[in-house]
């Protein structure tokens, strides 16, 4: 809740600076959920993009949720109809609490629908709200989205508790730094999850050591 109201707030904002009805700003949240897809397309939208531009361009950023996909399959295989939902809502953040929830197999599909629900609830309300004050009240959200970086180091030290394995952490950290620095920004991330799984699957043995 605390990292995606806010960042529901800063697309809402960001829709409303660019004249975008609360009405289209809401529909973006409800069935297509893509957090950082959804400010990539109004960036797109204002630079009068293609709908064959920014189809590729939102393939290429939520790339990465194909990993998250793959680690899931076995989580995922025997479940009922909640399923469906779950391939839809799994974004960074929904996979990383998945990922670090424990419970039963009896109670584990109806927990992960409501997390992702929950999740996809706040960001819908943070929309509305930030779209609401954007129309209403000058606001400056300069640095709002920080809240999504301090989500994730959260959650990877959440991670990291449930399974304290130092080599795991020792090798996304060295590759992600080494991407930074080597990488243009606009291929940083795909490159380095693409290296980081492969190296980490070609490891698996020594990683378990």
């Amino acid at each position: 809740m605390m990292g995606y109201i806010p960042l529901g707030m800063a697309f809402g904002l960001l829709a409303s600076s660019m004249l975008i009805p609360w009405h289209y700003a809401f529909a973006m949240s409800m069935f297509i959920f893509a957090g950082a897809g959804q400010f990539l397309a109004l960036s797109l939208f204002a630079a009068n993009a293609t709908l064959l531009e920014i189809g590729v361009a939102t393939f290429l950023l939520n790339l990465r949720h194909s990993f998250y996909g793959l680690s899931m399959i076995s989580t995922f295989k025997g479940m009922g109809k909640g399923k469906h939902y779950l391939i839809f809502g799994l974004t960074d953040e929904t996979f990383a609490l998945l990922k670090t929830a424990s419970m039963s197999p009896q109670n584990r599909e109806k927990t992960y629908v409501q997390i992702t629900a929950l999740n996809q609830f706040y960001w819908v309300v943070g929309t509305l709200l930030g779209a609401g004050l954007g129309s209403i009240v000058p606001f400056d959200y300069t640095g709002i989205a920080f809240s999504l970086t301090a989500l994730f180091v959260v959650l990877s030290i959440e991670l990291y508790r449930k399974q304290p394995n130092p080599k795991p952490l020792m090798v996304a950290l060295l590759i992600g730094m080494a991407g930074m620095v080597i990488l243009p920004s606009a291929k940083m991330l795909i490159i380095s999850l693409a290296l980081a799984a492969g190296l980490l699957i070609g490891l698996k043995g020594w990683m378990d050591e």
